[in-house]
């Protein structure tokens, strides 16, 4: 076994006094119990998710960096407005990354701990922007015979997202779907389920660049918030799918509204008898992110409808264990495929600290995603 007693985690602090700071520490790595093993992490992706946890709700245009290398650290203010929001975490320093890959490089003395010594593992549960993890072995996935920790980094958080929005539309009696935020890699991969799966979906995207970029890997209905023409282009993917439930990434704005003000044309286009209370056709939308901090601003159409916020674990409790090891199956079997990932950069844990780096993937930019590997040198 590869004798393994400390390690540099990278750490997020927002600090009462309103400032955020983000470093790199040297922590112990305990030896394993029995059921767990110790993975030297070699991929752990930036996702959004993270990125409420890494930055909080601190300004982006405040930040500062001081010291180099392994010594940096990264501060911002945290705007007085923003504090309220933080409150549960104050004064404590949170180690940050929900999900990872990597070799298993100890183990302890169970069966199970021991048979993935030396396999490459994929997990989740926190603290993966680090250079080792100790893990319940029953917690690790291990990756199929030739594939890599990059490969096996992101099975996660968008694979179990993007099933998880078909297995809710399912689920809830719907027939198609609506995205936003459509080109992600999330985005993307949800188009390959769909496509595979023959589904209708809703692109609605930002640019004609994004726009093109979904048509290029085959999608059919795509409509760009940024258009004059977007309400009647949207309504018109509505009628010819039947759409009415949308994930809705932005949070904030008008958007959600506009999806089900045209939600409700569609639905009563479709009306054979006309009431004033317009459509009984329920419409929803779900929130799972906020790429958009404002408010919800929107004003109901008609009377059958629904919003609220969905996350995935809370998802992955309510359907229970079977279906969701069905669906973290599906993700194995597919993993090179539907639900392969692409990054814009690969960094290590002392990137992460670089000021133009934390520009970029601060920005969350559609389409770009940053990798970290933590065992990568500088």
């Amino acid at each position: 076994m590869t004798d393994v007693t400390s390690g540099l985690e990278l750490r997020s602090l927002i600090k009462s006094s309103g400032e955020l700071e983000i470093s790199l520490q040297q922590v112990a790595i305990p030896a394993p119990g029995p059921d767990e093993v110790v993975v030297r992490i070699e991929a752990a992706p930036i996702n959004p998710s993270d990125l409420g946890l890494l930055l909080g709700a601190a300004d982006p245009a405040s930040v500062k960096v001081s010291g180099t290398g392994a010594s940096s650290v990264v501060t911002a203010t945290v705007p007085q407005a923003n504090m309220k929001a933080m409150g549960g975490r104050l004064d404590e320093s949170m180690a940050v990354g929900n999900e990872g890959a990597g070799t298993v490089v100890k183990a302890g003395s169970s069966e199970a701990a021991q048979a993935l010594l030396g396999k490459t593992v994929a997990m989740i549960g926190g603290a993966m922007y680090a250079q080792y993890r100790v893990i319940k072995a029953k917690e690790c996935l291990p990756l199929p015979e030739g594939t890599t920790a990059t490969e096996g980094a992101s099975c996660f958080v968008n694979p179990l997202t993007s099933l998880g929005m078909v297995e809710t539309m399912k689920r809830e009696g719907h027939t198609a779907l609506v995205h936003t935020a459509a080109a992600s890699n999330l985005g993307q991969m949800l188009n390959r389920i769909c496509q595979k799966d023959g589904i209708d979906l809703v692109n609605i995207v930002r640019s004609e660049e994004q726009e093109k970029l979904l048509r290029g890997i085959g999608a059919k209905y795509v409509c760009n918030s940024t258009s004059p023409s977007f309400m009647e282009d949207l309504t018109a993917a509505l009628i010819a799918t039947n759409a009415t439930l949308a994930f809705d990434a932005t949070g904030g704005g008008k958007l959600q509204g506009q999806i089900l003000q045209a939600m409700e044309v569609a639905a009563v286009k479709a009306m054979k008898v006309y009431s004033r209370y317009g459509s009984t056709t329920h419409k929803q939308v779900y929130v799972y992110g906020r790429l958009d901090l404002r408010p919800i601003e929107f004003v109901p159409a008609g009377m059958a409808w629904g919003m609220g916020g969905w996350l995935l674990f809370p998802f992955l409790q309510k359907i229970g264990v079977a279906d969701a090891a069905r669906l973290r199956a599906r993700v194995v079997a597919e993993l090179k495929t539907t639900f392969a990932s692409h990054y814009t950069k690969v960094i290590s844990l002392e990137g992460v600290l670089q000021l133009d780096n934390l520009r970029a993937y601060a920005k969350r930019a559609t389409g770009e995603k940053y990798l970290i590997n933590p065992n990568m040198p500088g």
